[in-house]
């Protein structure tokens, strides 16, 4: 455990952007927090390098992601479709099936050293959940935990339980990696190519379709201003916006 626990988590927006390039810049910032953590070792606790902390948001263009434990008969549209649809297919290294990635979505990556806060990777997933389930709450949404399935989901144990919020993580050395995927404005019909999740008798849906209308750009900043809100309450964090 680090001698000096930084809470403090340097926010950084990054609009639209390709699903490959954002990846690269996480495996980036990653790199640098284990970096230092290796270089920590031969160093005394009085001469510690804090390790940063850092939360992206970012929309993607049309993507599927696959995790490393999913399983590809889950994608159920071809190379041709995909071209159609002018989407892209990315096999990533997070935990979980496969999940898409749209214009409307508020992705959120957080970079997290988990021993500035804890080391408890389930507690770290259940935090998340928490943050989401804070940030639709404001909106009328009740979103629930559905037991052995992450995300959050709305009307769990009844027959028309669906999905708001995929996740979906990576951790090495305790430092976090990939994130949260909250449906706002998205374009459900990109679902109907695959198995979300590789969960077939589930449904999803976003705040859109649940509210029944769309939410303007502004709404969007306030959704995302929830989100960092939530946040820092669940992680007793501070965000520091990067300049």
């Amino acid at each position: 455990m680090n001698t000096i626990q930084n809470k403090v988590v340097e926010f950084e927006d990054l609009g639209i952007k390709e699903y490959q390039p954002a990846w690269d810049y996480q495996e980036k910032l990653m790199k640098d927090i284990i970096d230092t953590k290796i270089k920590n070792r031969d160093l005394s606790p009085d001469q510690h390098i804090i390790t940063p902390n850092h939360l992206l948001f970012v929309e993607h263009p049309h993507v599927y992601t696959l995790g490393k434990s999913g399983h590809e008969e889950n994608m159920l549209a071809g190379s041709e479709k995909l071209k159609e649809i002018e989407a892209t297919y990315v096999k990533t290294n997070r935990g979980g099936d496969i999940t898409y990635h749209g214009y409307g979505q508020i992705v959120g990556y957080p970079i997290l050293d988990l021993e500035n806060f804890f080391t408890d990777i389930h507690l770290y997933m259940r935090n998340l959940e928490e943050v989401i389930i804070r940030t639709i709450g404001e909106y009328g949404l009740k979103g629930e935990r559905s037991k052995g399935e992450t995300g959050v989901w709305l009307d769990v144990g009844k027959p028309y339980a669906r999905k708001i919020c995929a996740m979906g993580v990576k951790a090495s050395r305790w430092v976090t990696l990939h994130g949260f995927a909250l449906n706002v404005n998205t374009d459900m019909r990109y679902f109907e190519y695959i198995i979300p999740c590789g969960i077939q008798d589930k449904q999803v849906t976003s705040m859109k379709r649940e509210l029944e209308r769309e939410l303007s750009a502004e709404e969007m900043e306030d959704v995302k201003d929830k989100i960092r809100k939530h946040f820092t309450e669940v992680f007793e964090a501070q965000l520091r916006f990067k300049d």
